[in-house]
C-alpha cells in the first residue's frame, strides 16, 4: 500500500447520518473482481437515477466539491461487513473518512485497505461541515504521525485514536504480510534462540 503521513487536501462533504455499505456500494455490483472497478459505483444509488442520469443534487455531482477527504455523518459504514465499501471509496479516490462515529468492521476493512477512519468529536465534525459550507475548497490537513487532523483557515485541531499495529502499518505502507516481512529476521532471530541455534560465525577466507 501507499505510505501513509500527511493528508492535506479539499474535502467532499456527506452531511447524512447511518450511512450503510449497501448505499457506500449496493449489493449488485459486488460481483466484480477487480477492486478499481468499484469506484464508479460508488453511492451509485445516490449519484444516479434509474435511467443512470446524474443526481445533480448530490454532492459527488457537485463541481464545487471534491477532494480526496470524506467528511460524513454519525455511523458511518454500518449494515453488512463487506469489504467492497472500503475498495470502492479507495477506488474513487478516497484516502480519509472522517466521521464522529464509525462502525468497527468498517473501520477495520478501511484501515486494511488503505482509508483513513478519523473518527472526531460530533462538536468538531461540526465545525468541519460549516468550514466546507461556508468555503467549499477549504483544505483540510489529517497528519497520522501526530493524529491530528486541523481545518487549515482558523487553525481548528483536533487529536483522534487509531490502532498502533494499523498506524505503522499505514505509516509504513504495509499490509499484514508485508508488517510479518519486515520482521522476519526478529522472527528467525527468536525461532534460533527458542530451538538453541546459535548464529554460526562467518570465516572470511
Amino acid at each position: 500500500m501507499e505510505k501513509y503521513k500527511i493528508l492535506t487536501d479539499t474535502a467532499v462533504p456527506l452531511d447524512t447520518e447511518n450511512v450503510d455499505t449497501d448505499q457506500i456500494i449496493p449489493a449488485r455490483f459486488l460481483k466484480a473482481t477487480d477492486k478499481e472497478g468499484f469506484g464508479k459505483n460508488l453511492f451509485r444509488d445516490w449519484r444516479f437515477n434509474k435511467n443512470g442520469q446524474p443526481i445533480n443534487d448530490f454532492v459527488l455531482n457537485q463541481n464545487i466539491y471534491s477532494g480526496s477527504i470524506l467528511i460524513a455523518g454519525n455511523n458511518f459504514g454500518c449494515g453488512s461487513s463487506r469489504e467492497h465499501a472500503a475498495w470502492a471509496l479507495k477506488a474513487y479516490g478516497f484516502k480519509a473518512v472522517v466521521s464522529s462515529y464509525f462502525a468497527d468492521i468498517f473501520k477495520g476493512n478501511a484501515l486494511n485497505n488503505g482509508v483513513l477512519p478519523v473518527q472526531v468529536t460530533p462538536e468538531f465534525l461540526n465545525k468541519l461541515f460549516q468550514a466546507i459550507e461556508k468555503q467549499p475548497r477549504e483544505k483540510i490537513c489529517i497528519e497520522l504521525e501526530a493524529q491530528k487532523i486541523s481545518i487549515l483557515s482558523n487553525g481548528e485541531t483536533e487529536n483522534f485514536e487509531i490502532d498502533p499495529y494499523k498506524k505503522t502499518c499505514l505509516l509504513h505502507g504495509y499490509d499484514d504480510i508485508d508488517f510479518l516481512i519486515s520482521k522476519l529476521e526478529a522472527i528467525e532471530k527468536f525461532e534460533d534462540e527458542r530451538n538453541g541455534i546459535k548464529a554460526v560465525p562467518q570465516v572470511t577466507i
